[in-house]
């Protein structure tokens, strides 16, 4: 019931008591000044005044039941209006944090589009995850299935803003549920999950987990590896997050597969597909940084070139597709043999490759192209049922002794295999 309301029923009130007690006031005064005899009049006015109040009091009985109806429709009216206020303001909420959802994930996916090799693509996608999931004790893990094996591996895992080592290198068993089953998973306290035996995860890791969510990073029917956030905490993670993670895996799996492409092609572009080696483009491309690099810390830099004793008699006698073999061969024997990170092995052109040794003296690099001259020599090749062997007249040169400039350095090696050829082949000669 409003004010107004209430102010217009208790006027009618008093109005109503106010017309009854005048006359009711004359007929006491009449009945005070008559003859007793008189009294009856009065009798009968106050029963005349009875019957005009019963009905005046059933219509104020019922005018208070409307009254209250009224009142109890407008409380409910009032809780409908709070339920559908309440109900709009989480509608906005909603809007309002797919709003953010979606701006994050725009720019997530702007700074995946930048992304070009695999390192740059499983850090960002990494470090985008923790943002959204931000917390100091939650751990992001993105695996990868391994190119040629096929085996699950990590590619990079971090807790806060720090990089964790884990033990289980190719997944516990929440991971290896996904990889079975390829479908996401959420686990809201693995105390109470059936599906797991937590005493066994335990051992193999000895981070504390209870609550995580992880999804399989497919595309089309391929799948190239899981995303997973865990927490120490349980009931950390609902469906809500775990619909958002999915949504960002869609995004990291084409970018992984992106980079994927685009590493391949790359490959292929400084390898030579025949013997798995550099080509001489990223050789040249390579040196004048690694020159300028041992310029800096002041030390050596060695290039070796080496070239094969009477190639075309190969070719001529077994034919091209045993000249072939002969280069295979001689390219995995030299990949075998200069497999120290940072020596950067090439087929330089031809029957020609070169060796580039950073950090190396040219007295150890002449001591290396002796080893490298005699295995090949030793090396024995089939080729149409017949045992073959070959052997390399090899060239060395040194940076800054033999040259200042990548240029000088390569005619130096160069010309030092030209003087191998000159005294008899098969043999190590330097500038």
């Amino acid at each position: 019931m409003t004010e107004k309301q209430k102010i217009q029923l208790s006027n009618s009130s008093f109005t109503l008591a106010l017309s009854l007690l005048i006359p009711l006031l004359g007929l006491f005064v009449f009945g005070a000044f008559l003859d007793p005899q008189h009294l009856y009049i009065v009798a009968i006015g106050l029963i005349a005044i009875l019957l005009y109040l019963y009905p005046q009091n059933q219509h104020l009985s019922h005018k208070e039941a409307e009254a209250a109806l009224t009142i109890q429709d407008l409380y409910e009216r009032i809780n409908l209006l709070e339920s559908e206020i309440g109900h709009e303001r989480q509608t906005i909420d909603s809007f309002r944090k797919k709003i953010v959802d979606y701006s994050q994930m725009k720019g997530l996916t702007e700074r995946l589009s930048l992304c070009l090799t695999m390192e740059d693509t499983s850090r960002t996608l990494s470090t985008e995850v923790n943002n959204l999931f931000g917390n100091p004790d939650t751990t992001i893990i993105l695996y990868l299935f391994h190119s040629h094996t096929g085996e699950l591996g990590i590619s990079s895992s971090h807790k806060g803003q720090m990089r964790v080592n884990l033990k289980a290198k190719k997944g516990d068993a929440f991971d290896q549920w996904i990889v079975k089953t390829m479908q996401p998973l959420l686990i809201e306290d693995v105390k109470s999950d059936y599906r797991f035996d937590m005493e066994k995860i335990i051992v193999e890791d000895s981070r504390t987990i209870r609550s995580l969510i992880g999804i399989p990073l497919m595309v089309g029917d391929k799948a190239l590896g899981i995303l997973r956030v865990d927490s120490p905490q349980e009931n950390y993670f609902n469906t809500e997050e775990l619909r958002f993670l999915r949504t960002i895996g869609d995004l990291g799996a084409v970018a992984i597969e992106n980079a994927q492409l685009y590493e391949r092609v790359e490959q292929l572009a400084i390898k030579d597909s025949l013997t798995g080696l550099y080509l001489r483009r990223y050789l040249l491309d390579r040196l004048p940084e690694e020159v300028s690099r041992e310029m800096y810390h002041k030390k050596s830099l060695a290039f070796i070139m080496i070239d094969l004793d009477f190639f075309k008699q190969y070719n001529d006698k077994f034919g091209h597709v045993a000249g072939d073999i002969v280069l295979r061969t001689i390219g995995l024997l030299l990949k075998n043999l200069f497999g120290d990170p940072g020596t950067l092995v090439c087929r330089y052109g031809g029957e020609e490759f070169a060796v580039l040794l950073p950090e190396c003296s040219k007295a150890k690099a002449i001591e290396l192209a002796e080893q490298v001259r005699k295995k090949i020599q030793e090396q024995t090749i089939l080729l149409r049922r017949e045992q073959t062997h070959i052997t390399v007249s090899i060239g060395v040169a040194a940076f800054p002794k033999d040259a200042q400039i990548k240029e000088e350095l390569i005619h130096q090696a160069d010309q030092a295999l030209y003087k191998a050829k000159q005294e008899g082949r098969n043999r190590v000669c330097s500038a």
